[in-house]
C-alpha cells in the first residue's frame, strides 16, 4: 500500500511541477518588439471584448495573434469555436500545452501563419465574428482586410490606439480608414483600456471598438474598385483640393461640375468630405468615364 501511495505522490508531485513550470514559463516570457506584442492582461477589458462582441455558445471566432491565450480562454469559456491565427513559433507550444484539450476537441484551432499571408482555406467557412487584440502597426491593414474580403465577418471587436478608434468611429468627415469603415459597417467606440492593462504597456492607452452590421451593401450602385481608385488618388496627397488631385486624373472641368452639382466646395480637401459626398462624387465620375 505505501508503495502504490508513494507511486500517487510521485505522479501528483508531477502535474504539479508542471503545471509550476507552465505558469513561470509564461511569467518569463519576453515580448517580441518586431511582432508588436503588447500582452492584455486586464480580465476586465478581456470581459467587456466579449460583451461587445455578443460572444455566445455555438460562435465561431478569428483570433488574430493570441498572445499567451488569455482573451482566446474568454471566448471558448463562453462556448465559441475558436480559429486563432499566430505568426509567434514560440508562442506555438506555450498555446498547444495550455489549451491541449480544446485543441483535441476542435474547439481551438491554432494556425501558425502570418495574417497578411492568411488565404480563404484558413478560415472558417461558416459566418464569423473577428475578436482581438491586434499589433498596432497593421491595424489599417487587418480592419481593410477582414471589410473589403468576400468572407466577411459579421463583426469585428479590436483593441487598436484609442487615438485612432476615436478617429475611425467619429461621425465627422475623416480620413481614408475611417471611412473605409463606415462604408461597411457601424464602428462604435466601446471603452478606453489604460496602457497599464498589457504587459508590456505601450506608450499609448488602447480602446475597444465594434464594428457591427457589415456589409457591402453601400456598393449595391457604386463600384467598390472605383470607389477605393478615387479615394486613394485624393488622399495621397490630402494637403490638396480635390478638385486639383481629382482634377488631374479626371479632368479639372468635369470634377469642378460634379462638385458645384452637389453644393461641395471647390477648395475641400479629402478629409472635409463625408462619405455621402465622396458617393456622390464617384458616381458623378463614373458617369464620364
Amino acid at each position: 500500500m505505501q508503495v502504490v501511495f508513494s507511486w500517487i505522490f510521485n505522479i501528483l508531485e508531477y502535474f504539479y511541477f508542471l503545471s509550476i513550470w507552465g505558469k513561470l514559463r509564461t511569467l518569463m516570457w519576453t515580448h517580441k518588439k518586431q511582432f508588436g506584442q503588447h500582452f492584455l492582461t486586464d480580465t476586465h477589458a478581456v470581459i467587456r471584448m466579449c460583451e461587445a462582441a455578443a460572444i455566445q455558445e455555438g460562435d465561431t471566432v478569428l483570433e488574430i495573434g493570441p498572445g499567451q491565450g488569455v482573451l482566446t480562454s474568454a471566448l471558448l469559456d463562453r462556448g465559441a469555436t475558436v480559429y486563432s491565427i499566430e505568426k509567434d513559433n514560440d508562442l506555438i507550444p506555450l498555446l498547444e500545452e495550455k489549451f491541449a484539450s480544446e485543441i483535441n476537441n476542435k474547439k481551438l484551432i491554432i494556425v501558425h501563419k502570418d495574417i497578411r499571408d492568411i488565404t480563404t482555406s484558413d478560415l472558417p467557412s461558416c459566418h464569423y465574428k473577428l475578436v482581438a487584440n491586434i499589433p498596432y502597426y497593421i491595424t489599417g491593414e487587418i480592419i481593410r482586410t477582414s471589410l473589403t474580403a468576400d468572407a466577411q465577418p459579421s463583426s469585428i471587436t479590436l483593441l487598436v490606439q484609442d487615438e485612432v478608434a476615436r478617429r475611425i468611429c467619429s461621425v465627422e468627415s475623416g480620413n481614408l480608414l475611417q471611412l473605409s469603415v463606415h462604408a461597411y459597417g457601424n464602428p462604435k467606440y466601446i471603452k478606453k483600456v489604460k496602457a497599464g492593462s498589457f504587459n508590456p504597456p505601450p506608450k499609448v492607452d488602447s480602446a475597444i471598438i465594434h464594428i457591427a452590421n457589415i456589409s457591402k451593401d453601400f456598393f449595391e450602385h457604386i463600384s467598390e474598385n472605383l470607389f477605393f481608385e478615387i479615394l486613394h488618388v485624393a488622399f495621397n496627397q490630402k494637403r490638396k483640393t480635390i478638385l486639383k488631385t481629382l482634377g488631374e486624373k479626371y479632368g479639372k472641368d468635369v470634377v469642378q461640375k460634379i462638385l458645384d452639382t452637389h453644393d461641395i466646395s471647390i477648395r475641400a480637401r479629402p478629409e472635409e468630405l463625408s462619405l455621402t459626398q465622396w458617393s456622390c462624387v464617384v458616381k458623378g465620375i463614373k458617369k464620364y468615364f
